[in-house]
């Protein structure tokens, strides 16, 4: 695609380094470059743009955004500052932006940002979900690798899986990969990177699918500062549509920081010697501390037989709780798929596992459509 661009930037050498970048850009020029919001929206539509990149860094920046949003509202606008936080980038988004870019950025960094939220919207748009478990061998690494593809063949929208089990991760095992970066030198990184940059720590799954792997060695888990690793989860939000987190058994700082950042939380457990359930409601009991966590909070049995409705709502019952989810034991499937290189809903389209993983899927894009007419 080519991109004609009207370029707002305030300051005059900024402007003229901006523009000679992204004319150097294979596919996009610039059509017209603005220093006054007001010539911008007033005189821009004549040139044709397609793309608009936009100047945060002036005053009442997000009531101007909001007018070029309401001049402009078919174009995507790219919005640019001197650097990327959390908060900062959220509300450009909230206003109108379809993504954020620190400046001044070279040409790799506008066609990677341009093409990210050409593919997954913006950040406002992004679901995260945790998936922890109180107890170990729940199936939940098992469940989020089959849920990642799902989502994304269903969905055809960008998936990220971060692997914050930081001492006993094994997502790169299931798929196959000898990750260059991980989960440490991205925290390591944070406070350099903004999303674009964070790209390239992910490792490509599928053409939607990508995981920041889990560090290499356990004693390496010191080096996973939480601030760090609470910005990496904020900057995926504008990277992915979907971003799936797996952390350790049992509470500590991290499973606590991806719980605290997501949209929902799934309570893993297998079914197996009776005592799951126990060891559910006692993790229950932690998250009543949240005021939402009936909505927020939503528990998952793997390896059930039957694995039918009468299932989930015994489950239910039992717990006093509503269970979502409730997964049939296939440990054949999965022990050939993992020999394979492969996932269970690959090598078995029909099974029960890939149904009811599919179901899963099914929910979460219907429940993430609804939460976002919620926000809106």
């Amino acid at each position: 695609m080519e991109y004609n661009v009207l370029l707002y930037e305030r300051e005059l050498i900024m402007g003229g380094q901006l523009e000679e970048t992204i004319n150097n850009t294979a596919g996009f020029h610039v059509v017209r470059r603005f220093q006054t919001a007001t010539d911008a929206i007033g005189q821009g539509g004549m040139f044709q743009p397609n793309l608009i990149l936009f100047d945060t860094t002036g005053k009442n920046a997000i009531g101007l955004l909001e007018k070029f949003h309401e001049a402009f509202p078919k174009l995507p606008i790219l919005c640019t500052g001197d650097q990327w936080r959390a908060d900062t980038a959220s509300r450009f988004l909230q206003a109108g932006g379809s993504g954020y870019i620190v400046k001044p950025f070279t040409t790799e960094e506008l066609k990677e940002a341009v093409e990210n939220f050409a593919k997954n919207g913006s950040g406002r748009d992004s679901s995260v979900y945790t998936f922890f478990s109180p107890k170990g061998k729940s199936g939940k690494t098992t469940l989020i690798a089959n849920l990642a593809l799902a989502l994304a063949r269903r969905t055809r929208e960008q998936v990220g899986i971060i692997d914050a089990d930081l001492q006993f991760g094994d997502m790169a095992v299931f798929f196959n990969l000898q990750p260059a970066t991980t989960i440490v030198e991205a925290v390591r990184d944070s406070e350099f990177l903004q999303p674009v940059s964070l790209s390239s720590y992910f490792m490509p799954v599928t053409e939607n699918v990508r995981v920041l792997c889990g560090t290499r060695t356990p004693n390496l888990i010191d080096r996973v500062a939480i601030d760090g690793f609470e910005r990496i989860l904020a900057m995926s939000r504008e990277l992915f549509r979907y971003v799936l987190i797996d952390v350790p058994q049992a509470f500590n700082p991290t499973s606590i920081a991806a719980a605290e950042a997501s949209d929902a939380t799934f309570l893993c457990a297998m079914k197996n010697d009776g005592y799951e359930t126990y060891h559910m409601m006692r993790a229950l009991e932690i998250f009543k501390d949240w005021p939402d966590y009936q909505e927020r909070v939503k528990p998952i049995f793997t390896r059930v037989t039957p694995c039918n409705a009468a299932s989930r709502e015994k489950l239910s019952d039992d717990l006093g709780f509503p269970v979502t989810a409730v997964i049939p034991n296939a440990y054949d499937i999965v022990s050939t798929a993992a020999d394979n290189g492969r996932m269970a809903v690959d090598i078995e389209p029909s099974s029960a596992l890939t149904q009811a993983v599919n179901k899963l899927a099914d929910q979460l894009t219907r429940g993430s459509h609804v939460a976002m007419e919620a926000r809106a």
